[in-house]
């Protein structure tokens, strides 16, 4: 299945995307409609589940396949991935299972999502300095404003691949690169760019990223990387029977954990979740990701100029595209726009409603490569 002929064929669009039988919906920065492969796995996986064992319906052959999907998409290893569930709890993994040598820093962005700032704020109570990274405009992350604000103390940098509201896309693998070449780990929230750009992980030491945003799948259904050269540092937060050696389920003299990936995966798995983003991970390597992401950058083209042209202020208007992602936020003044944003969901447009640190609310669009340009235009008009 191509995007064209998604877009080419109301009926194919309307069986594949339930979603947009009565709904215009432009919220996948959020939590996104579950398409219907995805529902009929987890649907299907259920049924069966009525019948019999839950895991040797789900057998580990069948884990190691959502494993294998995920490396492929990431172009990571298999056992560099651990399914752990949601975002937050994979960054707090990783900030709570490294150990930081007295008087390092940590360099984390504060309007970045919490999900990717409390795990790190944490560890000043542990005497680990964290700084706050500077930037001239909200969620813009240049590769130069990191490397200019870290130094021979720094241990780890933490960001997110995309700001959820500027929708600004960082130079991942420009940052990694510079941070690796100073010893510097690199660990990147990258739940807004995983199934809607190209997102590797080549310079990357920790990756975290939930399905139900773009990779279109169940919620607390996701996935965590870590670099196989780095495993060795970063201590389980968790320990259970899964992690933990223990054959015929006994437990042993000494706590051995797993030697890749797995040992963060304590005890019994999501299934439910995992038989979703199974289909999910399918659907969008089949798509292809590169082609998602350039008809991202098609619509966000045809927003921009729109919304300029009604006179609403864009983030990042003139953000190359490079850099640019499938959010596009804005806002007209000081006008407060959650009027505006309820008037269009009684039209049965999703949008996102956000507000940043100094109070000012943004309207969020971030339509996936299934919305028609015809839906785009039934925004525009309703604005």
């Amino acid at each position: 299945m191509t995007i064209t002929e998604i877009l080419s064929d109301e009926t194919l669009r309307n069986r594949e995307f339930p979603i947009t039988r009565d709904r215009v919906f432009l919220g996948h920065a959020g939590v996104c409609p579950l398409p219907r492969r995805v529902a009929e796995a987890v649907g299907s996986y259920a049924t069966q589940c009525t019948l019999g064992d839950q895991e040797e319906l789900f057998p580990d052959a069948q884990i190691q396949e959502c494993r294998t999907l995920a490396a492929r998409l990431l172009k990571a290893q298999p056992e560099e991935i651990a399914l752990v569930g949601p975002t937050s709890l994979a960054l707090s993994f990783v900030a709570g299972g490294l150990t930081f040598r007295k008087n390092r820093n940590i360099l984390v962005y504060h309007d970045d999502y919490p999900s990717n700032v409390y795990p790190w704020m944490a560890l000043a109570e542990q005497g680990v300095e964290v700084r706050y990274l500077n930037t001239r405009d909200l969620g813009v992350i240049r590769d130069v404003d990191v490397i200019g604000q870290i130094d021979e103390n720094t241990s780890l940098v933490a960001l997110a691949s995309c700001h959820f509201i500027s929708g600004f896309r960082i130079d991942v693998d420009a940052i990694g690169k510079a941070l690796h070449q100073r010893g510097i780990l690199f660990c990147v929230d990258a739940i807004q760019t995983v199934g809607a750009f190209p997102t590797t992980v080549e310079h990357v030491d920790f990756l975290a990223a939930d399905s139900h945003k773009w990779l279109l799948g169940p919620s607390a259904a996701g996935i965590l990387y870590v670099r196989k050269s780095v495993q060795d540092q970063l201590a389980p937060m968790a320990m259970g029977w899964h992690n933990v050696r223990c054959p015929n389920f006994v437990a042993g003299e000494d706590i051995v954990f797993r030697r890749d990936a797995r040992r963060y995966e304590a005890g019994s798995h999501n299934l439910l979740g995992l038989a979703g983003l199974q289909a999910s991970l399918d659907l969008v390597l089949e798509v292809g990701v590169n082609n998602i992401a350039a008809e991202l950058l098609r619509k966000r083209r045809f927003l921009v100029s729109a919304l300029s042209g009604k006179g609403y202020e864009v983030v990042q208007a003139e953000v190359p595209d490079g850099n640019a992602s499938g959010i596009v936020s804005f806002r007209r003044g000081d006008a407060d726009l959650t009027d505006l944003h309820q008037t269009l969901a009684r039209a049965h447009i999703t949008t996102s409603l956000r507000m940043d640190r100094a109070g000012r609310r943004y309207i969020r669009l971030s339509p996936h490569y299934y919305n028609t340009d015809a839906e785009l235009e039934r925004l525009i008009e309703a604005l």
